[in-house]
């Protein structure tokens, strides 16, 4: 498997492509702001053609390029339904701060063709065996997408759900600190040791790694310890 990616915009936001390989087709991952360029180098680079874009939740700085993205590869978006309103009015997710620095407005678009999932949908792309899980908590439609290497390693791709050292914010517009902790028991948690973990922000990790290190996992008694989780999100 091709795991590839750069971190986006202000925001530093990690847009992936994943393919079966060089010169095949691939899925493009939250290509948030200032993507298109960088994204277009990457997959010339790597030969890469693709078949749809994935967002992990609907925060902007997650799918800001997705309408460029889609419509010019004239490819599908997939999101979890409830957070696919943000898409065409992203000013429902943005913190005050946020919505201070665009100046209370941010016009945004669907891409033509826009196709929502639910919890534990089945996704064949790009020669790739995707599963969703949805995983409320940051967002009401956040969700994680997981797939199996040939060597039988599993990737996830985790958006603001699980960071190395720290989980995604709950205090902005439809989070929820105790489903954040129910899905990061029942949802990322539930995975083998060696799982890697492909965040939305910052560098990668593992299940394992994150078990015995994060403090945010510690317990997991449905509360968020004091000084939670601001580090990355709008």
């Amino acid at each position: 498997m091709l795991v590839a990616g750069f971190p986006a915009g202000a925001f530093q936001t990690n847009c992936y492509v994943l393919a079966s390989g060089p010169g095949e087709a691939c899925v493009v991952v939250d290509p948030g702001q200032e993507a298109v360029e960088p994204l277009e180098e990457l997959l010339a680079e790597h030969r890469l053609t693709p078949v749809a874009v994935l967002l992990t939740h609907g925060h902007f700085d997650h799918t800001f390029s997705v309408a460029p993205v889609c419509d010019g590869h004239d490819v599908p978006a997939f999101i979890h339904s409830d957070d696919r309103a943000m898409l065409a009015d992203p000013l429902k997710g943005m913190s005050r701060d946020a919505l201070a620095f665009f100046g209370g407005r941010l016009e945004m678009r669907e891409p033509r063709e826009v196709r929502t999932l639910d919890d534990g949908a089945q996704l064949e792309l790009a020669g790739l065996a995707l599963r969703v899980d949805h995983t409320p908590g940051h967002t009401p439609g956040s969700i994680v997408f997981g797939t199996t290497t040939d060597e039988g390693v599993e990737v996830v791709l985790a958006g603001d759900t699980l960071f190395a050292g720290s989980i995604g914010r709950t205090d902005l517009p439809g989070g929820d600190t105790e489903l954040m902790m129910r899905s990061l028991r029942d949802k990322l948690l539930t995975r083998d040791d060696g799982t890697y973990v492909l965040p939305g922000h910052g560098p990668t990790t593992t299940i394992g790694r994150e078990r015995v290190s994060n403090p945010y996992l510690a317990g997991l008694g449905g509360s968020i310890p004091d000084g939670s989780a601001r580090r990355w999100g709008l």
